[in-house]
């Protein structure tokens, strides 16, 4: 198959004129958000070309420290969108949820790069930098859903939350229903997008693939390795979180800690 199209000067202006379609929709129903909208694709055209440019030195580049430090860094970067998006304290769980988050990103990626790809560099940034972003992203968006589901709705039940406490119930057993509810939510979407895949849409790995110019046997390849990686990360990624977090989230005897949150 032909290699990936490259977008011209005049592509990339068509590209921005299609914005004009949205745009026009908002103020016909007087949505005020246009200057909104304007701001938010100066920032996704800044940040994208910065980090574009920093891409292709690092993918020239191709160190493994170098590789590690960028992924440790979008995780880092996660780990602080999660705890505001959950309106938690950076404080009290940015510590664990960045281990969790570590290990939900690395323990798939290093297996797709050395098991699934058979690559002799587990670390190489063409590899190591694109897939763990895609799992880093997934798992953020289920920890979103599952650590504000857990104290969320232990802060709304605390009444019932403490006198389960009161009865005996240590504070495994406690949080046992709370964190069951907050894992099925946190999957449910990948475990939907799973169960669609292909018939709704097509997925943006295997886009991207096909993009590139491989067949779409091999996207296909690609994009059941890549989902299986991702639904592996988040159910890894979630549970840890709230575990971790547990020590710093409640007090020594038991009920929860309202210190813990930003609001």
């Amino acid at each position: 198959m032909s290699s990936t199209i490259d977008i011209s000067t005049l592509g990339m202006i068509a590209a921005y004129a299609l914005l004009l379609i949205p745009l026009a929709m908002l103020l016909w129903q007087g949505v005020s958000i246009v200057s909104r909208v304007g701001i938010a694709v100066v920032r996704m055209t800044v940040q994208l070309l910065f980090v574009g440019l920093y891409l292709q030195f690092v993918f020239n580049l191709d160190n493994a420290w170098l590789n590690c430090a960028w992924l440790l860094i979008m995780i880092l970067v996660a780990d602080v969108s999660i705890l505001r998006h959950c309106r938690l304290r950076v404080r009290c769980f940015g510590q664990p949820l960045f281990v969790a988050l570590v290990m939900g990103t690395a323990i798939p990626v290093l297996y797709f790069t050395m098991l699934i790809l058979h690559r002799p560099h587990i670390l190489e940034a063409r590899y190591l930098i694109p897939i763990g972003g895609m799992i880093l992203g997934n798992c953020l968006r289920a920890d979103i859903i599952g650590i504000r589901h857990f104290y969320d709705t232990i802060k709304r039940d605390h009444r019932t939350f403490e006198l389960t406490l009161a009865q005996g119930a240590q504070l495994h057993e406690a949080i046992r229903p709370y964190l069951r509810e907050a894992f099925h939510n946190a999957v449910s979407p990948t475990i939907a997008t799973m169960m669609t895949i292909g018939l709704v849409s097509l997925p943006g790995m295997m886009t991207g693939v096909i993009l590139g110019g491989q067949p779409p046997v091999t996207a296909i390849k690609y994009q059941v390795a890549i989902m299986i990686a991702v639904f592996t990360g988040t159910a890894i990624a979630v549970p840890c979180a709230i575990l971790m977090s547990l020590k710093r989230g409640f007090s020594p005897s038991g009920p929860l800690r309202r210190d813990v949150f930003a609001d």
